[in-house]
C-alpha cells in the first residue's frame, strides 16, 4: 500500500451507481499520509444552547485534571480526556438590564449589542468564528457554514424592547452583518454537494438565484406598510451575507481545494422533519459530514432561538416549553424538566463527537483535529445571569489544545480570552480580540 495507494478519490463502482469510501491508510504513503505532522485540518464549531442551564447541576467536581463531571454532564462520560471546561467567565458587556438578547448576540463577540426596535442592529463587531473565516475560508469552498433549527424572529420584543433578530443569530460577519443560517438539513447537504463538485455554471446559477429572490423582495417591500417594511428590511439583513460567500464559493483559490471525501446524491435528506429531535440529529450529521469532507472547517449552530419555547414534551418526564421551564422560580417540577432539558442538548453534543471522533484520517480523527464548543449566553435562565457561562470544548485541535481539564479563573474573567486561544489553537492568531486581556490559563499545550 506504500507503494500503490488509493486515490482519495476512490469510489466503489457497479451496476450504474458508486458508493464513496471513507479516508483510509492506503490513500496516502507511509511517508505522505498526513496534512501536516501526521494530522488533518484543525476545524472549528459553535453549538449555542438556549435558555440557560441548571446553575447548580452544571459546575463539575474539583479542577485541573483530577476534576469529575457534574450530574448534567454525563453523556459526556467517554469524551472526559478530550474536554475542557472553563468555570468564570462571562462578556462582561453584556451585563445590561436586558434578558436574552444582548447575551446571545454578544457570546462570539465579547461586544455589547446596540439597543433597538428596528433595522439599525449592530454587534459592534465581529464574531470569532468569522475572524478565524477571513483568515482561513479560503482554504475551503465554504468560509464558513451557520446552521440553526428554527427561522430567524420578527418583530419586537415589548418585554425588552430589543427586536427578536438578535435571539437568532450568533454569528457577525461585521458589526452590522447577521450570517444568514440554513435550517433545511437538505438545502445543507446541496451546498456541500455543490461545493465539493461543482456542475459548471452552479455558482453563477446560485448567485441568479439570489439576485431574483433579492429582487423579489424588494419589489414586494414597496407594497408592504411600515411595520411590514421593517420585518422586511430585518430578513434581507441577514440574507445579504450570502452574496459574499456565494462570491468566495467560486473564487480562483477554490480550484486548489480537494474533497477529502466525494459526497453523493443519494445520502440527500429529504427536508426539514416535523419532528425537532430529528431534524437536530440530522443537523449533526451535515456538520459532520462538511468537516469529514473539509468542505469547511468552520460552522456555528444554534438548537433554536434564544427565548425559544421550544417544547421538549417528547423526553420522558418534561412538561412544558423551554422558555417557560427555565424560568423554574425554584418550582421542583420546574427545575426536573430543565434538568431533563439540559441533558437532551448535551446528549446531541456527545452524539455529534461521537460521529467526528468515529472519522479516522491519517494517524488520528476529525474529533482530535477539531475543537466543539458548546454553551450559552446565560448561566440560569430564571435569573439571566450572564456571569459564569456554561461552556464545553471538545477536541485537541491537532495536539494545540492541553484537554482533560477543568480550569477555574478568577471571577468574571473575560469569556475573549478563550475565544483568543481558541483562535491561536485554530492557526488564526490575534494580538487581541473585543476585551480580552490574556490567554486563558492552561487551554493551550
Amino acid at each position: 500500500m506504500t507503494k500503490f495507494p488509493i486515490s482519495r478519490r476512490a469510489a466503489l463502482r457497479g451496476a450504474g451507481v458508486s458508493l464513496a469510501l471513507p479516508w483510509l491508510e492506503a490513500m496516502h504513503p507511509a511517508k505522505a499520509s498526513t496534512i501536516a505532522n501526521g494530522k488533518g485540518p484543525v476545524r472549528l464549531a459553535a453549538l449555542y444552547m438556549p435558555n440557560g442551564v441548571r446553575e447548580d447541576l452544571w459546575t463539575p467536581e474539583g479542577q485541573g485534571r483530577g476534576f469529575r463531571l457534574s450530574s448534567l454532564m454525563e453523556p459526556l462520560e467517554k469524551f472526559k480526556e478530550d474536554l475542557i471546561i472553563p468555570t468564570n467567565l462571562w462578556n462582561a458587556g453584556s451585563l445590561t438590564g436586558d434578558g436574552h438578547y444582548v447575551k446571545i448576540s454578544g457570546w462570539l463577540t465579547s461586544t455589547t449589542i446596540t439597543k433597538t426596535q428596528g433595522v439599525d442592529i449592530s454587534c459592534n463587531g465581529i464574531s470569532m468564528d468569522q475572524v478565524a473565516a477571513r483568515k482561513a475560508g479560503r482554504a475551503t469552498p465554504l468560509p464558513s457554514l451557520e446552521l440553526g433549527i428554527t427561522p430567524v424572529s420578527t418583530g419586537v420584543d415589548r418585554n425588552v424592547g430589543y427586536t427578536r433578530v438578535y435571539g437568532a443569530h450568533i454569528a457577525w460577519s461585521g458589526p452590522t452583518n447577521p450570517l444568514a443560517r440554513e435550517i433545511n438539513p437538505r438545502s445543507v447537504f446541496e451546498r456541500l454537494f455543490r461545493a465539493g463538485q461543482p456542475q459548471g455554471d452552479s455558482a453563477k446559477q446560485d448567485r441568479l438565484l439570489l439576485d431574483l429572490v433579492l429582487d423579489d423582495a424588494k419589489n414586494l417591500r414597496h407594497r408592504l406598510g411600515a411595520s411590514d417594511r421593517v420585518r422586511m428590511d430585518e430578513y434581507l439583513s441577514g440574507v445579504r451575507s450570502l452574496e459574499e460567500r456565494i462570491e468566495r464559493a467560486s473564487s480562483p483559490e477554490k480550484s486548489r481545494w480537494k474533497a477529502r471525501l466525494k459526497l453523493h446524491e443519494d445520502a440527500r435528506p429529504e427536508g426539514i422533519p416535523k419532528d425537532y429531535a430529528t431534524h437536530v440529529r440530522l443537523m449533526m450529521d451535515m456538520i459532520a459530514l462538511a468537516f469529514q469532507s473539509d468542505t469547511t472547517r468552520i460552522c456555528t449552530f444554534m438548537f433554536a432561538n434564544e427565548v425559544s419555547n421550544q417544547s421538549f414534551q417528547f423526553i420522558s418526564g418534561v412538561k412544558g416549553g423551554h422558555h417557560d421551564m427555565s424560568h423554574h422560580q425554584s418550582d421542583p417540577d420546574k427545575l426536573e424538566s430543565y434538568r431533563l432539558i439540559n441533558i437532551w442538548h448535551l446528549q446531541q453534543y456527545a452524539y455529534l463527537l461521537e460521529k467526528l471522533r468515529g472519522m479516522r484520517e491519517a494517524d488520528s480523527n476529525v474529533l482530535d483535529n477539531s475543537m466543539i464548543i458548546c454553551g450559552a449566553g446565560i448561566r440560569d435562565g430564571n435569573k439571566h445571569d450572564p456571569r459564569n457561562l456554561p461552556l464545553v470544548l471538545a477536541g485537541k485541535a491537532g495536539g494545540r489544545l492541553a484537554t482533560g481539564q477543568h480550569l477555574v479563573y478568577e471571577k468574571d474573567s473575560p469569556l475573549s480570552n478563550l475565544w483568543l486561544s481558541v483562535l491561536e489553537a485554530f492557526g488564526t492568531p490575534v494580538e487581541k480580540f473585543a476585551d480580552s486581556t490574556e490567554h486563558a490559563a492552561g487551554v493551550l499545550a
